[in-house]
């Protein structure tokens, strides 16, 4: 630790849903080791390095991930996951809908185009559900607060005030 520093990874994360004809272009995580996502359906994205940006997070991130260049994206809300296992973390969810490049190979999951109606048929975080919803009936931005108690969501928010969890199943 370099003067009161800490160099442990960052708990802010970007998070991207990239859509085209209807579908969101999403990683099948089933080759990183020791992930907290495996064998669930994510969006494009990862933790903040050293003195970055969200959209400079963001940017980065597809282009490692997927290798697109994204040229339009919008920040659509902030997400604060807490768990009972993993410190608290502070997600930025983007949605993007042009790019340039065509989606490459991915070393930490398999990257494929699933249909927006079809997400919640596979196998992702129940919070999840909550904000794929928000994504598609708000335009406005918003803070979601995710708990979870293992991987089961035990308390959810929007902006400042509960939701039922049973909204996530």
């Amino acid at each position: 630790m370099k003067a009161g520093i800490s160099l442990a990874k960052s708990n802010q994360t970007t998070l991207c849903y990239i859509e085209r004809d209807g579908q969101y272009l999403m990683m099948h995580r089933i080759r990183k080791k020791q992930d907290i996502n495996q064998d669930k359906w994510v969006g494009i994205g990862g933790h903040f390095e050293k003195d970055e940006s969200p959209e400079e997070c963001l940017l980065r991130e597809v282009r490692e991930e997927t290798g697109l260049i994204l040229t339009d994206y919008r920040l659509r809300g902030v997400i604060t996951f807490i768990s009972d296992r993993w410190q608290t973390e502070y997600m930025f969810l983007y949605t993007a809908t042009a790019y340039e490049g065509t989606v490459g190979d991915c070393d930490e999951g398999v990257l494929e185009w699933i249909d927006k109606r079809k997400v919640a048929e596979l196998p992702i975080w129940a919070g999840d559900r909550i904000f794929f919803h928000l994504l598609e009936v708000r335009q406005t931005f918003f803070s979601l607060k995710l708990r979870y108690e293992g991987e089961t969501l035990a308390e959810a928010a929007l902006d400042g005030h509960p939701l039922p969890v049973a909204l996530a199943r």
